[in-house]
């Protein structure tokens, strides 16, 4: 089968951010006379966005609360995110073979777009992929298709090609896929 385009997602597919993530979210939870939260109970809800992560994580059901724990993680991570994040040594391989083979490739995520470009800038590989998708981007989160179906615009990819892939580590990430009206099938 051919393959016209591989959109991926970035935190724990392309690159392992959940050092600096842990980092943040205690940064943004820490307050004089609480303690942390472990990182034990940080890395279930990584992925989540921010403002449902600190939901999870305080049982805090109050907008302005988790938008405020959202600011406190955003400024640190300005700080630390890039730095602290590493790209799996199996992805500048991937990412030239893709290249080489004509295949465009988009990075979808709910990561900010110019966090993910800085990333890939450190390793050298932001004129590996052509389309990226952040956070900031779409109005919609999880499980909208909205970042889905603005990748495949962006990449003149239309929206009923056969996917061959899961998209990502979870169900959620195969349900955004179906959403999407992309994937028809699945690899077995």
């Amino acid at each position: 089968m051919d393959i016209d385009a591989v959109i991926f997602d970035f935190d724990l597919t392309l690159a392992d951010s959940s050092a600096g993530i842990i980092d943040c979210t205690q940064h943004a939870l820490h307050e004089p006379g609480h303690d942390a939260a472990a990182s034990e109970q940080i890395r279930p809800v990584i992925g989540l966005p921010l403002q449902a992560m600190f939901h999870a994580l305080t049982g805090d059901d109050r907008p302005e609360r988790a938008d405020e724990l959202a600011r406190r993680f955003v400024a640190r991570a300005d700080e630390v995110m890039v730095a602290s994040t590493k790209i799996y040594p199996e992805v500048p391989g991937l990412l030239a073979r893709l290249r080489e083979r004509g295949v465009a490739t988009a990075i979808v995520s709910g990561k900010f777009r110019y966090r993910i470009e800085a990333i890939l800038d450190v390793a050298d590989l932001r004129a590996s992929i052509d389309v990226i998708v952040g956070g900031e981007d779409v109005q919609r989160h999880k499980p909208d298709p909205e970042r889905l179906v603005l990748a495949l615009s962006r990449l003149e990819v239309p929206a009923s090609f056969d996917a061959w892939s899961s998209l990502g580590k979870d169900a959620v990430r195969r349900d955004l896929g179906e959403l999407a009206g992309i994937i028809r099938r699945r690899a077995s």
